[in-house]
């Protein structure tokens, strides 16, 4: 399957647009007015976090504890979807390109998340898999899920949930994305840095200065070492593509952190 800025369009069952695996946490709370923004303040004497998480929007808390950083968010996204109520001034109606486009049950809840990342990423020893559930965490505080919609099933039967940016919430109510999250994409532009693995390195949309990343460019981890448009120095990252597996590949380049729901 390859995306065209949004999935090619599949016939699939209501019963399958339920949601995707993985605990999901809590099912935390209607999102029924504007998004909850988190406003409490790092803690003091907490230190500067790596110069990439910059890149995250001000209303996603980040902060250093000792070696991790600390990302906190409500997971509620900042743009408009189908998947909040309709009294919900984010309300927006499926505008997309995907005629076979079929909203799921769920409706978009507020969460809250907590990631511990390392601050400093390094290559691990041994490769561990990516769990279902959050894997990471988009630069405006939305999970990242990997590119399974359940153990060992592919998105063949979410793909037409997505709405017009390409996310959708899972039983519990936490939006996230799969693949690219085209809002931060065309709003930050294609080559920018669009969030953070759980071990600590970035995640780059499908451009790097100016040329369209290849599923050959990349590893089996979906990254690969060069410099980025935040670093004059190579360094990992993964990067998005329009085929499978999408965001990561076989698993995570680091060592994982946390996330608490």
């Amino acid at each position: 399957m390859t995306l065209g800025g949004i999935f090619t369009p599949m016939l699939i069952s209501m019963a399958s647009l339920s949601g995707c695996g993985g605990s999901g946490g809590s099912a935390g709370t209607t999102a029924t007015d504007t998004p909850v923004i988190n406003d409490t303040a790092a803690p003091e004497g907490t230190g500067d976090v790596p110069k990439l998480f910059a890149n995250f929007n001000s209303n996603v808390i980040v902060y250093l504890d000792n070696d991790v950083v600390v990302v906190e968010s409500t997971n509620v996204p900042d743009h408009g979807s189908p998947y909040f109520p309709t009294t919900n001034t984010l309300y927006e109606a499926y505008n997309g390109t995907n005629n076979n486009y079929r909203r799921n049950p769920n409706q978009i809840t507020s969460q809250d998340m907590t990631y511990r990342i390392p601050a400093v990423a390094a290559e691990a020893v041994v490769h561990e898999p990516t769990p279902l559930g959050p894997i990471g965490v988009a630069v405006n505080g939305v999970a990242i899920f990997n590119q399974y919609a359940g153990p060992n099933q592919p998105l063949t039967n979410e793909i037409n949930s997505f709405d017009q940016y390409n996310g959708h919430p899972q039983r519990t109510g936490q939006y996230h994305y799969h693949v690219e999250p085209l809002w931060i994409t065309a709003n930050r532009g294609r080559d920018a840095m669009l969030g953070v693995l759980l071990d600590g390195f970035p995640v780059y949309g499908p451009v790097e200065f100016g040329v369209d990343i290849e599923e050959i460019d990349l590893d089996e981890y979906h990254g690969h070492t060069s410099i980025t448009i935040d670093s004059p120095d190579p360094i990992y990252h993964y990067h998005v593509t329009d085929q499978d597996p999408y965001i990561n590949g076989n698993g995570f380049w680091g060592t994982a952190g946390t996330v608490t729901q």
